[in-house]
C-alpha cells in the first residue's frame, strides 16, 4: 500500500514498525501493532496468565529493537471468555507491568470487552533519531549477516516444555540495548527481529533490500534442533547486517554476536544455505497446509 503524498507516515507495512516524522522534530516515533490470541500463541493449559501478558508486551518491544528504538509506552486492548476471572485478569497485566517497568515502558491505555477466546491487541510506540531507525531495506552487497543469541531455543521449548528452552519460550527477553547498539556503534545497514524463523525473516530482509544472502549453520540452542533453528518461530533475536570492515564484538553484554554469512547480488529474497537454496519455512499464519 502506497503512503501519499505528503504523509508523515514515511515508512509502513514491510517493516518491524511504522515510522512517523513529526514535522520540525529531531525524532521519529516508531508504532508497532501485535495480537496475541488464545490458541494461536499461548495456550490456557500450558501458559500462565503472568506467561501471557508478558508475552503479549515482549512480541512488540522487540519490533522497537529491531528498529534501534527506544520504547515510551504501550496501549492494550483485551478481549477476555467467561471463563477469565479478575485473578486472571490481574495476573495478566501483572505479566505486562512487570516487563513495562523493567523497560521503562508507560501502560498509557487501552481497552476490555468481551470475547469467545482471550484475544489481546497490544500497540507500542517508541523513538528514534531522525532518520536513524534501522530498516529492512539497508543491506547491500557485500555486508556481513550476523544473529544475536543461538537459535531454536524457543521452538525447541515448545516441543519439550522443560527446562531453559521452555523458560526461553515462555518468557522472550527484547533484545533493546541490542538495538539500540547497532544503530549507535556498529551502524548497522538493515535489520529485523527473528519472530517467525530465521529462513523467513531472512528472506524478508533480502526482498526489502532486494538482494539474496548465502549463509552457513546458525548458533543452535542447546538441545535444539537446526531445524529449529533455521525455522523454529519466536526467538526474538536480532538478525543484522553491517558493512564488511565493521569490527563486530563477539558479545555485547552477554549476547553473543555471529556472522553467518554475506549479502550477495541475485534474485531479491533468495538465500541459500551452505550453497544449496533454503526454504523459507519459518511460521506463516496463513501458509496453506
Amino acid at each position: 500500500m502506497a503512503i501519499p503524498r505528503g504523509s508523515r507516515v514515511i515508512a509502513g507495512i514491510g517493516d518491524d514498525c511504522a515510522i512517523f516524522r513529526p514535522r520540525g522534530g529531531k525524532e521519529d516515533l516508531l508504532f508497532t501493532t501485535d495480537l496475541l490470541i488464545e490458541g494461536v500463541h499461548f495456550e490456557r493449559a500450558t501458559h500462565s496468565a503472568t506467561v501471557a501478558g508478558h508475552k503479549a508486551l515482549a512480541r512488540g518491544l522487540s519490533d522497537i529493537a529491531a528498529m534501534g528504538g527506544r520504547a515510551l509506552f504501550c496501549l492494550l486492548s483485551l478481549g477476555l471468555p467467561e471463563w477469565a476471572d479478575d485473578r486472571w485478569a490481574d495476573e495478566f497485566y501483572g505479566g505486562v507491568l512487570r516487563l513495562a517497568k523493567s523497560t521503562g515502558v508507560v501502560l498509557a491505555g487501552g481497552d476490555l470487552a468481551r470475547a469467545r477466546r482471550v484475544t489481546c491487541d497490544i500497540v507500542v510506540g517508541g523513538s528514534v533519531p531522525r532518520g536513524r531507525a534501522l530498516r529492512r531495506d539497508g543491506a547491500r552487497v557485500g555486508d556481513f549477516i550476523y544473529v544475536s543469541g543461538s537459535l531454536g531455543g524457543s521452538a525447541h521449548g515448545l516441543d519439550t516444555q522443560r527446562g531453559r528452552a521452555w523458560e526461553r519460550h515462555l518468557r522472550p527477553r527484547p533484545r533493546l540495548a541490542l538495538g539500540r547498539y547497532l544503530r549507535e556503534k556498529l551502524h548497522a545497514t538493515a535489520c529485523t527481529d527473528l519472530s517467525d524463523g530465521l529462513s523467513l525473516d531472512l528472506r524478508r530482509l533480502c526482498q526489502a533490500s532486494k538482494v539474496s544472502a548465502e549463509i552457513e549453520a546458525p548458533p543452535v540452542f542447546p538441545g535444539a534442533t537446526m531445524e529449529h533453528a533455521l525455522h523454529g518461530g519466536e526467538d526474538y533475536e536480532l538478525l543484522f547486517t553491517v558493512r564488511a570492515a565493521t569490527r563486530v564484538p563477539a558479545r555485547f553484554e552477554n549476547v553473543t554476536l555471529t556472522r553467518i554469512g554475506v549479502i550477495r547480488r541475485g534474485a531479491a529474497g533468495r538465500v541459500r544455505l551452505d550453497g544449496q537454496p533454503l526454504a523459507p519455512l519459518g511460521y506463516d499464519h496463513f501458509r496453506r497446509s
